[in-house]
Formats: C-alpha cells, sequence, structure tokens
C-alpha cells in the first residue's frame, strides 16, 4: 500500500468492493523495468489494465503498447500513443478487428497459425509480422502456453512463406507464462528462439526482432526475484546466443507494471463455522472470483491480505466470495491464516491487485455491481 492510497482509504472511506490505484506507482514500475533492460522496448500489456489514467500516462512515458483486441487498440490511441507504438498481439483476431487496425495505421501484427498469416496477408498487407513460438512455462504461476504459439517447424514455414504473402517477416516471439518467477524459463526460450532466428537468417528471411514477451512478476505472499534479475539474465542469454549482433528486443509487461500499484479494498460479510469444532473459519468477503478475482482458480495467484486486526491471534481459514454459486471459493486447500477477531463488517485489504482485476470483474452477476475503480 503507497501512502497515497492510505491517505485515500483514511480520508474517503469509498464503498467496497473498490479497486483502489497509485499511478505514480505505475511509472516507477515501467521506470525500473526500463533501467533493467534499456536495449528493449516496453510495450505495456494494456490487458492488465486499460485505464486511460495508466494509458496516458505511459504514452507521457515513450511507452508502447501491446493491444490483445480492437477495443484495447482504440483506448490506447484515444490516450495518444501513436498507431506505430502499438502491436497487435494477440494470435487470434477478427478478420474485421485487423482491418480496423490497420486502416488506423497499427503495422505490426503476432500470428502463430497458417490461416491468420493469410487473414493478415489480405487484410493488413505490407505489415510487419512476428511468430509465436510455444515454450515451456514451468515457473508460471499463470501458464499460457497451451492456447498459444506454434512449433519451431511450423514458425520456420510461416515465416518462411511470409514475404511471398507480401508481409514483412520482422521477428519472433514467445511468452514463458504471466506471474514467471523463475529467470531460468527466459533463459531457456532464449535459446530455443535463437537456433530458429538464426536457421531463418541464414536462409534468407529477413528478421530483425525477438520479442520476449511478458511475465515479470509481481510479489504477493511468496519473495520472486526483482527485475534486475530477470534483465541481467536476459541480457546474458542474448549475448551468449547473438553475441555483438543482437537483434531488436521488445518486453510485452503487464503484471509488473500495475500489479503492485493497486490494491482492493473489500468488506467481510460473514465469518462462520460448518461445526462448532472444525477451527477452520469460513470467511466471505463482498469480493470473489466473479467480481474481479478470476486468477485465485486453482489457487493460482494468492494475495496477501491485511485487516484491522493484524498482529492479533490467527487461525486458519477458507476464504470465499458473496455470490451464490459453489465455484465462488478463493482459497480452501491454501495455508490461509486470519485473525480471530474478524468478524462480520470489518475492512480488509487484498494487496497488488493492480493487474486482472478490474477487467476480469464481471457484469452484474448475482445483481452485484461491478468493481469501482480510483485512480490517484
Amino acid at each position: 500500500m503507497t501512502p497515497k492510497i492510505a491517505r485515500f482509504l483514511a480520508q474517503h472511506q469509498p464503498a467496497t468492493p473498490c479497486l483502489v490505484l497509485d499511478v505514480d506507482r505505475v511509472e516507477e514500475n515501467f521506470r525500473a523495468l526500463r533501467n533493467a533492460l534499456p536495449l528493449a522496448r516496453i510495450y505495456y500489456a494494456v490487458k492488465a489494465n486499460p485505464a486511460p489514467q495508466i494509458l496516458q500516462r505511459l504514452v507521457g512515458l515513450s511507452s508502447h503498447f501491446d493491444a490483445a483486441s480492437i477495443e484495447e487498440v482504440t483506448a490506447c490511441l484515444d490516450a495518444g500513443a501513436r498507431p506505430e507504438a502499438i502491436s497487435f498481439g494477440n494470435t487470434i483476431k477478427k478478420v474485421s478487428a485487423i482491418r480496423q487496425a490497420h486502416e488506423r495505421g497499427v503495422g505490426l501484427f503476432a500470428f502463430d497459425s497458417r490461416e491468420e498469416l493469410e487473414k493478415l496477408a489480405a487484410h493488413a498487407p505490407g505489415s510487419r509480422v512476428y511468430c509465436r513460438i510455444r515454450v515451456e512455462n514451468a515457473g508460471a504461476d499463470w501458464p499460457l502456453s497451451r492456447k498459444f504459439g506454434t512449433t519451431i517447424e511450423s514458425a520456420k514455414e510461416l515465416m518462411t512463406e511470409a514475404a511471398t504473402l507480401g508481409l514483412d517477416p520482422y521477428g519472433l516471439s514467445f511468452h514463458v507464462g504471466s506471474q514467471q518467477t523463475t529467470t531460468q524459463a527466459y533463459e531457456a526460450a532464449i535459446g530455443k528462439v535463437a537456433m530458429l532466428f538464426t536457421d531463418l537468417t541464414e536462409a534468407g528471411v529477413n528478421l530483425r526482432m525477438i520479442n520476449l514477451g511478458g511475465g515479470f512478476p509481481t510479489r504477493y505472499r511468496d519473495e520472486v526475484p526483482g527485475i534486475d534479475q530477470f534483465g541481467n539474465a536476459i541480457m546474458r542469454a542474448m549475448t551468449e546466443h547473438f553475441g555483438n549482433a543482437l537483434p531488436e528486443m521488445l518486453v510485452e509487461p503487464g503484471r509488473f507494471i500495475v500489479g503492485d500499484a493497486g490494491l482492493v479494498a473489500a468488506e467481510v460479510v460473514l465469518v462462520s463455522r460448518r461445526d462448532r469444532n472444525d477451527p477452520v473459519r469460513w470467511v466471505y468477503l463482498d469480493i470473489g472470483r466473479f467480481g474481479g478475482l478470476a486468477e485465485t482458480e486453482g489457487e493460482s495467484i494468492k494475495y496477501r491480505i491485511t485487516t484491522p486486526h493484524d498482529g492479533t491471534r490467527m487461525g486458519p481459514v477458507a476464504i470465499a466470495g458473496p455470490t451464490c454459486d459453489g465455484a465462488d471459493i478463493l482459497y480452501e486447500k491454501t495455508n490461509y491464516r486470519l485473525p480471530l477477531a474478524l468478524k462480520s463488517g470489518d475492512r480488509v485489504e487484498l494487496l497488488s491487485t493492480g493487474a486482472y482485476v478490474s477487467t476480469y470483474a464481471s457484469t452484474k452477476f448475482n445483481g452485484f455491481a461491478p468493481l469501482a475503480e480510483y485512480y490517484l
């Protein structure tokens, strides 16, 4: 919790649940990443949090942007981003979205299949394209490898054909998984993609870029490596495989930029025991998986929770949301412990919830209003 957020909560006591985010912290994180990887262009992953206040601040810092939809492309342009600074990084795009983005000046597109490449050739002719490679996501709390990315063999064929279709075969990309907690994942992926980059270059394909994706972590309950450790590991691997002939480097951070810039203020709705002899209390909050905490699925992302009774006696809890849906359980298997004094009406904070919360919130499931948002 930043001092600015603490003052806002103390002075305004906003109705819960709500997200409160310090945009100055967003800038601090952006600058930290730029210092850790000064040779890489930063494309902020808009899907992490597309609030206009965040996009405008990043435009002022000369950030580039990774958009996942035509709506996100429009949001970036409305915030003042140049179309040349936007990458349409989703490998699954409607023809209408490709056409609209191209007409508005976007000229950089991702793909990972033949049909998508052909769609780009037909509706965004002359654009720069990059092919996403499937890599291991070991070490990631939120893996992405099953849905996206193609094989080395397929990528080689597709990138060789891109120029014959009237496209510019600009580069290759990968993603080591969201909330990646190991630097080794980047090192292994760079080694894998570098071999393909060399093969394609020797075959006459004019590659110039490697997109290292996102994945840089935010600290939740457990410690994670600092951004300087990731930067050092990435540059060692790039130098090892490319020597002094480094290609252009792109990174697509989302969580790292906005994650710890915000928190969710919530209220305890109920504290109960299934049996009076059961040591585990069930704590129900006024926000759950359908209210924005979707990344608690499988208890993957484990948020830190603070209460007014911190420092007093603790006991084991299961934590759930307020809806009449049996899937609306945040944590049951993870060892969460909260104060025994916790009761209905207490306000609590879920820390580092600036990423992938406001955008996951449902629209009135069970009648609950979407999460309120405050940007300071």
